[in-house]
């Protein structure tokens, strides 16, 4: 078994650091998708876009959109996501408009659509609704992995990957663009098809996904990314019978479940910084001492945007079963 620490930078993705031509269609007239279970009409195609958060921004510059972009949302702190991405020179060439989304930086870059997520920027505690910004002429589309599923403020309402797929054809769609979602969607699940002949008549290992938190720990249900890029890649997320997508639980739980490997998640959380620190803690913390992930050092990390949906979760899934593969 494997027993340092591993950070995947996830340099090799279809398509990554290309800006690529969009479709010549010129695309008249409104068009309608299904978005979180509710039909949104765009009456032409969005021009002076604002995306908040990276794995977001990032499907925009896979699909060769930056150029309708007005700019990004980024969180200061995040730094892991933008020296790793694979799309660092559209970032690099990309207004970042701020460090955290509000009514005023869209209105002051005249925005006519705001592409974020419940608790990827939406948030009622904040007013920064898709409703308050129809209130000022700007349209709103929601990645589906944050798309309430009708129990309180739980998310997700279909399997991760196909949250991506479903957002990369309606944004095709929006944009004018379908060729190219279609041709990344192939290209995704033949890197996922591939991916999974290396754990193929393997023991599918108990992944615990460690995002933060010491008092209680932050981790991902059946809904979020982490669910699929798990179980593509030939292991079991243990709280894969949560209906939710990120969400807490408490450190019982967790040990109740006895986890093989633990994923961490790679990124600036103010409480124990990178992936070291958090294995660190992991490999401290006595609750934990006798579980085999700890046990036997099996501990993986990937960055924050390979593991919300966006266009690394396919290389997330190889990088992880390669990992998985060479126990």
């Amino acid at each position: 078994m494997r027993t340092a620490l591993v950070t995947a930078a996830l340099l090799l993705v279809s398509g990554c650091g290309a800006t690529v031509a969009q479709d010549t269609t010129s695309g008249d007239g409104p068009v309608t998708v299904t978005n979180c279970g509710q039909q949104v009409t765009f009456d032409r195609v969005p021009s002076t876009v604002v995306t908040n958060d990276t794995g977001i921004t990032e499907l925009m510059f896979a699909l060769g959109l930056s150029g309708r972009m007005a700019g990004y949302v980024v969180d200061g702190a995040n730094t892991a996501d933008l020296r790793t991405s694979p799309w660092k020179a559209d970032f690099d060439r990309t207004r970042k408009v701020a460090d955290k989304i509000s009514k005023e930086v869209v209105q002051g870059v005249n925005a006519d659509l705001v592409f974020a997520g419940w608790s990827y920027g939406f948030s009622e505690s904040t007013g920064f609704t898709p409703e308050s910004l129809k209130q000022l002429g700007i349209g709103s589309y929601v990645l589906t992995e944050s798309c309430r599923n009708g129990a309180g403020k739980q998310r997700g309402i279909m399997p991760a990957l196909d949250a991506l797929y479903t957002d990369l054809r309606n944004l095709g769609k929006i944009f004018r663009v379908e060729a190219k979602a279609e041709e990344l969607i192939r290209g995704y699940q033949k890197q996922i098809e591939d991916a999974g002949k290396l754990m193929a008549g393997k023991p599918r290992p108990k992944v615990f996904l460690y995002d933060s938190g010491q008092d209680q720990p932050f981790t991902s249900g059946r809904n979020a990314a982490p669910q699929d890029v798990i179980a593509k890649a030939g292991g079991d997320n243990v709280f894969g019978d949560l209906d939710d997508s990120w969400t807490t639980v408490n450190w019982e739980a967790v040990v109740q479940r006895d986890p093989d490997v633990v994923l961490i998640v790679d990124y600036a959380d103010g409480e124990a910084n990178t992936p070291q620190d958090k294995q660190r803690f992991l490999e401290g913390f006595a609750p934990l001492r006798n579980s085999p992930a700890v046990r036997n050092k099996r501990f993986f990390s990937l960055p924050y945007a390979a593991l919300v949906e966006g266009p690394r979760n396919p290389a997330s899934v190889e990088a992880f079963a390669r990992y998985l593969s060479q126990a």
